[in-house]
């Protein structure tokens, strides 16, 4: 019986996933496949990773996994380089931009590999097997309807997305601004793309907390604008004061949710997204009916349902 084989290689700019593995297991055999996660050490990617092992693991394939260091175009062009020199049966990618990955993404379909796209995807349709992920529009709406619950339903909000160009935070800012439009006592006052920068979404908050001393809210699409956006309210003693709500549920933000520095988690089910992603390469590999478009469940998580045992499954790893 094959066993399962984890590889957590690493380029210069490339850490492996997260999970406490950095050398093969013995045994192997089976289908070879790659996980190249969006950027490494994140629980987000770290839980889907721990899916996607999982899965792996009960199927008899192979799996490796790569990441940039950091969530940038140039990285992880040089992690799939890499990794479509190695021609694995199937690769499944979380593209960092869904433009600028086109090309790179095609060496991949070029030297023969099965493509699974997780989490975020590629605008161009034509490319990838499957795209496994949230329903990141409809995760903007419940931020915008949670958010909109804890202000009241009236003053001003704000949304910060890391950059343009990413499938998931662009649906989800997208997401929220349509949500929040139907309610007419808010009124969206600022919209920002701070980068992958939690010290840059500081300074925008700041900004914007000076030109609205009355900001009632801020909507954060990722995690790291989310630690951005914390660090401002604590510096102008608003925590509490302005409502925090943020995309992800790693360990720190479940955290800050129970201190009352955040009111309001918008979970995925990132191990969930591992799983499928494996089943659709399997299924593409052994000639089986593959589905073109799988979208796993979210949930609103605040103080009143985070230790709900129907939540836990929505909270994130440190660590398989």
């Amino acid at each position: 019986m094959n066993r399962y084989v984890v590889v957590a290689t690493a380029l210069s700019l490339a850490l492996a996933g997260g999970c406490g593995n950095s050398s093969p297991s013995s045994g192997g055999g089976g289908k070879k496949l790659t996980l190249i996660q969006g950027i490494a050490n994140e629980p987000f990617y770290i839980s889907m990773y721990c899916g996607a092992k999982d899965e792996a693991a009960r199927l008899g394939a192979r799996l490796s996994v790569q990441a940039p260091a950091q969530w940038d175009v140039a990285q992880q062009t040089q992690v799939v380089t890499s990794v479509a020199a190695s021609r694995p049966d199937a690769v499944l990618i979380a593209p960092v931009d869904k433009d600028a990955m086109a090309g790179p993404v095609r060496q991949l379909t070029g030297n023969g590999s099965k493509v699974i796209f997780v989490d975020t995807e590629l605008a161009d349709q034509s490319v990838g097997l499957s795209r496994v992920s949230s329903d990141n529009r409809l995760g903007g709406r419940l931020a915008a309807q949670t958010l909109a619950k804890q202000i009241g339903d009236k003053g001003k909000v704000m949304v910060l997305a890391p950059t343009r160009g990413i499938a998931t935070t662009d649906d989800r800012v997208a997401g929220f601004k349509e949500e929040i439009a139907k309610h007419p006592g808010i009124t969206l006052v600022s919209e920002q793309y701070p980068g992958d920068d939690a010290g840059k979404a500081t300074e925008i908050v700041n900004g914007e907390l000076s030109k609205s001393p009355d900001l009632a809210g801020i909507f954060a699409s990722n995690l790291v604008t989310g630690e951005g956006s914390a660090a401002s309210l604590k510096q102008a003693k608003k925590v509490g004061k302005v409502k925090l709500i943020e995309f992800d549920a790693s360990p720190k933000q479940v955290e800050d949710l129970r201190a009352g520095t955040i009111q309001g988690l918008i979970g995925q089910e990132p191990l969930e997204i591992g799983r499928q992603g494996v089943d659709q390469a399997m299924n593409a590999l052994g000639g089986k009916p593959v589905t073109k478009h799988i979208q796993t469940r979210l949930v609103a998580v605040t103080k009143d349902n985070v230790d709900s045992p129907d939540v836990a499954k929505y909270l994130y790893k440190q660590s398989c």
